[in-house]
C-alpha cells in the first residue's frame, strides 16, 4: 500500500495551519509586523506571506519566530494530538506578564489566562493597537484599563471588551498581580454570552 499521498497531505495540514498559528501569536502580543521584522530579521512582506499562507515556511524562518514568540518550535508546526482532548499549558512570560494560551486551534478565537505583575513591576504604560476584538474577565485582583482618552478600573467578575484597533493597555491597578481571562478573535468577531438561565 503506497502511504506517500498520505504523508504528503498530512505535511501539507501541518503546513496550512503554521499561517494562522503566527498571526494568532503576534496578535496576542500586540506586536506589528513591523516590530516582529525587526525582532526576527525576517522582512514584514514575508512575515505577512507567511501569516497568509501566500509562503512556505522554512526552519530558517520559523525558528527566530519561535524564539520571538517565546514558543517551542513544536507549537508553531505541530498540530494539536487527535483524540486527546486535553489542553496542554505552556506559560509564555514576557516583561513580567505571563500568558497561559487555552486554545491550541489555528485561528478564530484564541483563549488565554493572563497574569499582569502588580503595577510597581509592570512596563511603563504604552498603549497599543493591533487588529481584533478582545473580551476579557478579571479572575482575581484589579485591572487598570485604558481605552483612548478613557481609563477603568475592573475588580473580580467584572468584564470588558473592545475592538483592538483603538488604542489600549491593560495592566495591574494596585500592588498585587492581576488575573485575567481574555479571549480575543479577528476584526468582526465578538464574544457572545448566553443570557443566564439558557
Amino acid at each position: 500500500m503506497d502511504t506517500t499521498d498520505g504523508a504528503n497531505s498530512s505535511a501539507a495540514d501541518v503546513l496550512a495551519g503554521v499561517g494562522p498559528r503566527l498571526r494568532a501569536l503576534r496578535q496576542a502580543r500586540g506586536a506589528t509586523l513591523a516590530a516582529l521584522a525587526d525582532e526576527t530579521g525576517l522582512t514584514a512582506s514575508t512575515l505577512s506571506r507567511l501569516e497568509n499562507g501566500r509562503l512556505r515556511p522554512t526552519l530558517e524562518q520559523l525558528l527566530p519566530l519561535a524564539r520571538a514568540h517565546g514558543v517551542p518550535l513544536d507549537d508553531l508546526v505541530a498540530a494539536p494530538p487527535t483524540g486527546d482532548p486535553r489542553v496542554h499549558l505552556r506559560p509564555v512570560r514576557r516583561s513580567g506578564l505571563v500568558m497561559v494560551p487555552l486554545t491550541r486551534r489555528a485561528g478564530g478565537i484564541q483563549a488565554y489566562k493572563v497574569i499582569y505583575p502588580p503595577a510597581g513591576r509592570a512596563p511603563t504604560l504604552s498603549l497599543q493597537t493591533h487588529e481584533g476584538y478582545e473580551w476579557f474577565y478579571v479572575l482575581g485582583g484589579h485591572v487598570r484599563f485604558v481605552l483612548g482618552e478613557q481609563e477603568f478600573q475592573l475588580g473580580e467578575g467584572e468584564a470588558a471588551e473592545f475592538d483592538t484597533r483603538v488604542p489600549h493597555w491593560i495592566g495591574s491597578a494596585d500592588s498585587r498581580p492581576a488575573e485575567l481571562l481574555a479571549l480575543f478573535g479577528p476584526q468582526g468577531e465578538r464574544a457572545h454570552l448566553a443570557p443566564s438561565g439558557h
